[in-house]
């Protein structure tokens, strides 16, 4: 087994760093606003912080690893099988462009990747973990199996990459895909955050806390709302659930997953509890 070497080392330090910069300013923006705006007032350090601040630092460091092979494999088969005219038509688009087809048939992918991690036994296994937060803030967008985050993530990214709208083989290809991941991230926390915030008509145009809330709800509503930041897949799809005034009067799954991380991150490959299976069986139908 190779050793690591001192860049190697200092590269995951420096990539240590940047997350925890990053949680700081998250923190900053969103505990505020929290505090004033919340749907339900919660404690800042509640017992499941240390594990949220884990989830969040494992999804930050591991899923972009275990995607570089698949992304790359997609963007090389897009720019041999791809024909040259559709290549050469898609390069010559500007880049803001390029930007919103990336985010269209990203969406398209994260819509049909979430809703399989619903419907696929086996996949709600690994997903069962992000819904199974009883209080919903900020950070529960990365509390999420890094499996299940790189299904979902590779749904969406994998079309963009094979179309050749974002890819570093192409110009301005590598601006497209760091935009997209930008978008898409700061999105997810936005609506997994405890804000009573509702957009008025643009809730039908973008997602809201209040449109990804129902879809944490503890219920049959749960299989609702699958869309990443584009409402209208669900309105196309069939599975939009936007209540005028009520919120979800619970969250998180009737299963009961194991209270340390470690648990959680091996549920998924043991075998199945009689309660999550049959609540599995049931999300497929």
């Amino acid at each position: 087994m190779p050793e690591l070497s001192k860049q190697d080392l200092l590269t995951f330090l420096t990539e240590i760093l940047r997350l925890a910069a990053w949680l700081g300013l998250l923190a900053v923006v969103f505990l505020p606003f929290e505090r004033i705006f919340a749907v339900r007032p919660r404690k800042v350090f509640s017992k499941t912080l240390a594990q949220d601040v884990g989830y969040y630092f494992i999804n930050g460091l591991f899923p972009a690893l275990l995607m570089a092979l698949p992304l790359s494999l997609a963007a090389y088969a897009a720019h041999t099988v791809v024909p040259w005219r559709v290549q050469t038509a898609i390069a010559a688009w500007p880049l803001w462009q390029r930007v919103a087809s990336a985010l269209l048939v990203s969406e398209i992918g994260f819509y049909w990747g979430h809703r399989w991690a619903h419907q696929i036994p086996f996949i709600w296994r690994f997903h069962s973990i992000h819904h199974s937060a009883r209080e919903i803030y900020f950070l529960i967008s990365s509390r999420a199996h890094p499996i299940d985050n790189v299904f979902v993530k590779l749904c969406g990214f994998l079309p963009v990459y094979a179309i050749g709208i974002a890819t570093p083989l192409t110009r301005d290809g590598g601006t497209v895909s760091a935009l997209l991941v930008l978008a898409l991230t700061a999105w997810g926390f936005f609506i997994h955050s405890n804000l009573r915030w509702r957009l008025g008509p643009l809730e039908w145009v973008v997602a809201t806390p209040h449109f990804h809330h129902w879809h944490h709800t503890l219920g049959g509503e749960r299989d609702r709302n699958y869309a990443s930041m584009l409402p209208i897949m669900d309105w196309i799809f069939g599975t939009l659930h936007l209540p005028r005034k009520r919120w979800p009067e619970a969250y998180g799954i009737e299963a009961k997953l194991p209270e340390s991380m470690a648990g959680q991150l091996l549920y998924p490959l043991r075998p199945p509890q009689v309660g999550l299976a049959k609540e599995a069986v049931a999300n497929s139908r």
